[in-house]
This record gives structure tokens, sequence and C-alpha cells, in this order.
């Protein structure tokens, strides 16, 4: 069997865009998280256009042989790690903007294109496309689709699916089903492009996608406070919210974070050493609204406490300033490899969620260190253990999941933007419960009766 669908896809794709080479395959097997399982695939096939795509969707399906999507691979669930004597599923090379129109602010695009490069080329056209994942230099639009990724501006624009008009998707049987509409508005039938955003590759392909855009914002002003205390920077994140104040950004950093990146960028944020939290804000209104805003951002920081605040108009002086919080991962493997997690919780916990990162740090005696989106409740808090340590990497295990109770335990969400994936099937289920969890399955039964489509990932069949 396995013999037969390789002579299949290598007709259907040609000789080279179907590799079962281990060495190369290996490379294609797994996304950036170190807990999420892995296996052996019988093949990585990489298609170039949405019929061989299709090819390979039915040539699997008759098979038998389950198919994992994947884009680039920079995903922090497991949900792109391949199973054994799976076929994985690339997408990179479905790499075209098929259409950009201005006049309706649309852009329609394959799954394959890189974040970063669809931002500048609807630049181009005066034009902005807002999630912004951090790794949004290497990111593919796909993946973003696959996992509602988020980002540093969701605060203000929302995550992936806030963008998304309609989709191209290859179904289970190789049909393709499109979704949603060109127009701003629309409300004929199910939402079926919702439905598919953050599914992880479990109830179809995504082949293309239709992404609402914006006007190009206005250069953002920056401002900067640094706090005495965890519990000052969350009242004033509330206080912010509460007074209805919207920011383009709006970032907090725990001391930890803030250390490591101050080492790795060899400078200095002007926190001082006993500063605990960091908050860091932007305005994208422009001219005199982005001012008042900037004015009451700074007016409630001092408020509540704040021993530093700072403000700047300057592009340059703000990139760096923003730059701080972006590579804070980076910075953090001058300590050992880092193992990220992903909760969100209400905007006014926030501080006890640093707080009990804290206290889960001392208690497996690793370096935690609390990054996260202040703006919308969405934490990355980010443990740091040696590679070569088995016993540190059981201990980063535990804190995993010990962050994980946190969050639920605050009313929380066990994922704000990374997805379920292969890490946290059984938080899935305790989140939404029994109920939720039938009508997930029902769904993918519906969809993909032979579970050809990612089988493992989010839940299990039964």
């Amino acid at each position: 069997m396995s013999d037969a669908l390789l002579t299949e896809l290598r007709a259907a794709l040609g000789k080279e865009a179907v590799i079962t080479d281990a060495d190369v395959t290996s490379g294609y097997s797994r996304d950036m998280m170190p807990l999420a399982p892995v296996g052996t695939p019988l093949a990585v096939v990489l298609p170039v256009d949405t019929e061989g795509v299709r090819a390979v969707v039915r040539a699997c399906y008759e098979a038998g042989v389950p198919i994992v999507p994947r884009g680039a691979g920079s995903g922090l669930s497991g949900a792109a790690n391949a199973i054994d004597g799976c076929v994985v599923l690339v997408l990179t090379k479905l790499n075209e903007i098929v259409e950009i129109d201005p006049g309706n602010r649309l852009a329609v695009v394959q799954p394959g294109v890189v974040n970063l490069d669809f931002r500048g080329a609807v630049e181009k056209h005066g034009l902005f496309y807002p999630p912004d994942p951090s790794s949004y230099d290497w990111c593919t639009i796909g993946g973003n689709l696959a996992t509602n990724a988020g980002g540093l501006c969701c605060v203000k624009y929302g995550v992936t699916t806030d963008s998304v008009l309609g989709l191209e998707v290859v179904l289970a049987d190789g049909e393709i089903l499109n979704t949603g509409r060109r127009t701003v508005k629309g409300v004929a039938g199910y939402d079926l492009t919702k439905l598919f955003i953050g599914s992880e590759g479990t109830l179809g392909v995504i082949t293309k996608a239709t992404l609402a855009l914006r006007p190009l914002p206005q250069a953002p002003g920056t401002f900067v406070a640094g706090f005495s205390s965890t519990e000052a920077a969350g009242e004033a994140v509330a206080r912010v919210v509460s007074e209805g104040l919207v920011p383009s950004l709006m970032e907090i950093m725990d001391a930890t974070s803030i250390k490591a990146s101050e080492a790795y960028l060899k400078t200095d944020l002007g926190t001082g050493s006993d500063c605990q939290a960091l908050l860091l804000c932007q305005s994208d209104s422009g001219g005199e609204v982005a001012r008042r805003e900037l004015a009451a951002l700074e007016q409630i920081c001092t408020d509540c406490g704040a021993d530093m605040v700072y403000a700047t108009d300057d592009i340059a002086e703000g990139n760096m300033l923003l730059q701080a919080r972006r590579v804070v991962l980076t910075a953090l493997e001058h300590y050992g490899i880092w193992l990220t997690d992903d909760v969100c919780v209400p905007r006014t916990r926030i501080a006890e969620l640093i707080a009990g990162c804290d206290r889960i740090s001392r208690e497996v005696g690793l370096r935690i260190a609390v990054v996260g989106h202040a703006g919308d409740g969405n934490m990355h808090p980010t443990i740091v253990y040696q590679p070569d340590s088995p016993d540190e990497f059981a201990r980063a295990q535990q804190a995993f999941d010990d962050i994980l109770a946190v969050g639920l335990e605050l009313g929380g969400t066990v994922t704000g933007e990374h997805g379920v994936g292969k890490i946290k099937r059984e938080w899935l289920e305790k989140e939404i419960g029994p109920v939720g969890m039938r009508v997930h399955r029902e769904i993918k039964n519906a969809l993909d009766p032979t579970g050809v489509f990612n089988p493992g990932s989010m839940f299990s069949p039964s």
C-alpha cells in the first residue's frame, strides 16, 4: 500500500516533490514545541498549487493514510508534528499573492505567503494587514490561519480571524469548499470561515484566503512605564481598559524578561534595578490624537505608582524599545533552552498570573520569564532549562502544566493564540467540558469521517 501511494503521489506531483529520505523528512517532522510527540512520516510532499493539494488529499483518503498539513514550522503546539506513517503536506510552495484590491481593501493569498512579505506588499498600496505574530518574519499566512495566530497588535486589531473574509479549503474527499465572501457584510448561512480558522488542519486544507485590509496607520508614538511591583502594573492595565483607551499595542514584561533583554541588547531600558514590571505601549492614531492617548497612558501609570514613565514619537527610539520586547525568547537562550507557554486571563488578573508564575518558578527551581499582550490578557510564561538535564526537562514540563492550571483558576483559557496541538489535548477537555468535546468530535466526524486530517491534534478521535 505504501509503495502504491508513493507511486501515485510522484505521478501527480513529480518525483522531486515527494521526499522520503529520512535525513530530509526529519526537518519537516516537528515545529518549535519541544514537549510535543513526533513520529516518522512515510513521506513529505510539496505541491505547488491547489490541484496538487487535491491530488495528495484524494490519494491519502483512498489509501487511509493520515495527512499532517504544515507551513513554515514556527508553531508552538506540536500541531504540525508528524505521526508515524503519515504524509506531511507542506504548503510553503503555494506562496502567491494572487490579488491586492485597494478599492475594496482586500487581498487574496495562498497559504505559503510569509506574513512579513505580505505586510510589505500591501503597504506599497497604503494598506495594512494587522496580525503580527512574533515569528512574522518567517511564519506563513496558512499557519496563522490554522492556529488563529495573534501578535502584539491584537489589543486594537484582533487576531487572525478578525481579518479573514473567506477561504478556499480542500475537504477530505478532495472537493473544494469556498467559504465567506468579498463584501464587508454577509450573513448567508453558517460562518464556515471561522470554523476552519484555528482548526489546526483537522478539518481541511486551506489553499487560499481572502483577507481584509486596513488603511496604513500613522507612525506610532511609544510609551514605557516601569513599576516596582507587578500589582501596580496590573492596576495600570485595568485602568487603561476601564477608561476606554485602545492603544495599538500594550505589552508587559516581568523583571526576568527585562534583565534578559537588556543583557542581550547590551542596553539599559532605564527601568532601574528594582523594576518588577515594564509596560510598553504604542499609539498609531497619529497627530494630536496619539499625543492625547500617550498623555492619558502616562497619567494612568503615574497615578498607579510607576517609578519611571517615558514617551517618544521618535520612530527609531520606539523601534528600539519594541525590540526589547520582541527579543525576549532569543535573549533567554543565553540561560538554556526555553519552553514557552500560552495562557490568556482576564486583564484584571494579569498580576495574579505573574505572581503564580513566580511561585511556580521557586517550586520547580527553574527560571520563568513572563511577557505578554497586556491589552488582551494573553501571557507567555517561558520556562528555561538545561538541554542535557532530563531532570530539568521534567521539571519544566511540570511547570508548563502548573501554569495552565493557574490560568484556568483565574478564569482564563489554556491557549490565547498558539493553539491546542498535541500538547494541550487534556487541557482542552478540562476547559470546555464533555458537551463541548462531543460537539467538536461531531463536527470533525462530519467533515473528516475517516480521520485523515491531522489525527491526534487538538483532541483524540474518541
